[in-house]
C-alpha cells in the first residue's frame, strides 16, 4: 500500500471518530460535519507531505474543534446563542481530555439511525457521516439523482438538529427498533464495500472494514443479541474470501474458481465461533441464517465439496423470514446445484416478477449462469450481455463481458 493510500485510509477511519467527538461536545451535527471536512482538508495537505502527527486522532479533533468555532463565529444570525454555548463548552486539548481515547462512532451510528428519520434518510446519512462516502457516491449506490440525495441528507441533518436527540447510546426501551435500523445500515455499508455497485474496483475495503469495526463494537455492547452476532459473523465469514476474489489486475474471480488457500482462516474461525455461540443461545434470525450459509461455503476445501443441499435448506428458511428478492435469486442457484439448472430457471422466472429485481443486473447474471449450466449458450450469452450493460461496476462489467465472449460462436 502506497503512503498516499495509507494516509487516505487513515483519514477515512478517523473522520467518523472526529465527527462523533465534536457532536458529543458541541451538538450541532451539520456544523460539526462541515468542521470535520475542513479539518480533513488541512490534514490531507499536511499528512500527504509526510507530517503525520504522533496522535493523529487527537490532532484531527483539535483542528476540527477550532474550525467549528470559526464556523459558529461566521454565522451572524446565531452568534449570540451558539457561540456562547460553544465557547463555554470548549474542552481541554484532546490529548488530556477524559474521553481522548474514546470512540464515539457507535453513538454516531445510532444517532444517524434515529427512528425520527425515514429509512432512506437513515441509510444516506450514515453512509455520509460514518461511511465517508460522498453525496454523489451515495446517490449512485442507491440509484437516485445527485440532487435528490443532497436534499435528503440536508433534511436529515436539519431534523436531527431540531429534534434535540441526546448524543448517547439508546436506553434499553429504545434499543430494539433502533438496533434493526443500525444493522440494516451496517449490512448495506459492508455490501457496498465488498461488492461495490459502481466504480472501477470490485472492492472498497475501507468501507467493509469500517462496517466490521462498528459491528464488533455493537457485539461488545450487546454480546447476547443473536442478530448482532449473526451480522458480525456474516461479515467475517464473507470478508475472509476477499483475498481470492480478484486477480492481481483486479479482475473478478467467481467463488467456484477461487484459490481457497488464500481465504483468511483466522476470520473464518472467528466468524464460525461467533455464529456457533449465537445459534446455541437464540432463535436464528435472517443475519444468522445468512452467516450459516457463508459458513457452509467457507468450510468446503473445494467448490465440488460444497453442501448445496444444506445451503438450499437454509435459503428456504431465510426466504420465509425475509421479503428479499436477492434471497430468491440465491435460492434458485442453490436449487439448480441440487436439482438441476432447469429447476433453478423455473424458480428464477417466478422471482423475475418482482419489480425490485426485474431490471437489476443480478437477475440477468444468475439467469445467464443457469442457462449456461443447462447448455443453452445463446440465451446465456444474451443474458450475460444484458447484465454487463446494466451493472455500474467496471470490474463486474468486464467479467460479464468476458463470460459472454466465451460463448460467442
Amino acid at each position: 500500500m502506497t503512503g498516499a493510500r495509507a494516509t487516505e485510509n487513515l483519514l477515512r477511519d478517523l473522520a467518523p471518530q472526529a465527527l462523533g467527538a465534536l457532536v458529543r461536545r458541541y451538538g450541532h451535527f451539520d456544523i460539526a460535519e462541515d468542521a470535520v471536512q475542513e479539518a480533513l482538508l488541512v490534514a490531507a495537505t499536511q499528512w500527504l507531505g509526510g507530517e503525520i502527527p504522533q496522535d493523529p486522532r487527537a490532532w484531527l479533533i483539535r483542528v476540527a474543534s477550532h474550525k467549528m468555532i470559526d464556523l459558529l463565529r461566521s454565522d451572524q444570525s446565531r452568534r449570540d446563542r451558539e457561540l456562547a454555548d460553544a465557547v463555554a463548552r470548549v474542552p481541554p486539548a484532546p490529548e488530556a481530555g477524559p474521553d481522548a481515547d474514546g470512540d464515539d462512532s457507535l453513538i454516531l451510528l445510532f444517532l444517524c439511525c434515529h427512528p425520527s428519520l425515514s429509512a432512506p434518510s437513515q441509510i444516506a446519512l450514515t453512509l455520509r457521516a460514518v461511511g465517508g462516502l460522498t453525496t454523489q457516491e451515495i446517490a449512485r449506490a442507491l440509484l437516485v439523482p445527485d440532487a435528490t440525495m443532497s436534499q435528503r441528507i440536508s433534511r436529515a441533518k436539519k431534523q436531527i438538529k431540531s429534534s434535540g436527540i441526546p448524543f448517547r447510546l439508546p436506553p434499553p426501551d429504545e434499543y430494539p427498533p433502533r438496533r434493526d435500523a443500525v444493522l440494516q445500515v451496517l449490512y448495506l455499508m459492508f455490501n457496498e464495500g465488498y461488492a461495490s455497485t459502481f466504480g472501477n474496483d470490485l472492492h472498497r475495503a475501507e468501507l467493509s472494514s469500517e462496517a466490521i469495526r462498528l459491528a464488533r463494537m455493537m457485539y461488545r455492547v450487546q454480546p447476547a443479541d443473536g442478530e448482532v452476532a449473526g451480522l458480525l459473523a456474516l461479515m467475517l465469514l464473507t470478508d475472509a474470501r476477499r483475498p481470492a476474489r480478484t486477480t492481481a489486475a483486479g479482475a473478478l474471480i467467481p467463488m467456484a474458481e477461487q484459490d481457497r488457500t488464500l481465504w483468511n482462516r483466522e476470520l473464518i474461525a472467528e466468524g464460525t465461533a461467533v455464529l456457533t455461540s449465537a445459534m446455541t443461545r437464540t432463535e436464528p434470525g435472517p443475519y444468522q441464517l445468512q452467516a450459516a450459509i457463508a459458513a457452509v461455503h467457507d468450510e468446503s476445501e473445494r467448490a465440488a465439496d460444497t453442501d448445496w443441499a444444506q445451503i438450499l435448506a437454509l435459503y428456504t428458511l431465510l426466504e420465509r423470514r425475509s421479503d428479499n428478492p436477492v434471497v430468491r435469486l440465491n435460492r434458485a442457484v442453490a436449487a439448480a446445484m441440487v436439482h438441476g439448472p432447469r429447476v433453478g430457471l423455473a424458480m428464477l422466472d417466478a422471482a423475475a416478477a418482482d419489480p425490485r429485481v426485474a431490471e437489476h443486473h443480478r437477475l440477468d447474471a444468475v439467469a445467464a449462469h443457469l442457462a449456461e449450466m443447462a447448455g443453452d449458450r445463446e440465451t446465456a450469452r444474451a443474458r450475460y450481455c444484458s447484465a454487463a450493460r446494466r451493472t455500474m461496476n467496471i470490474a463486474e462489467q468486464r467479467y460479464l463481458t468476458v463470460r459472454a465472449e466465451r460463448l460467442t460462436p
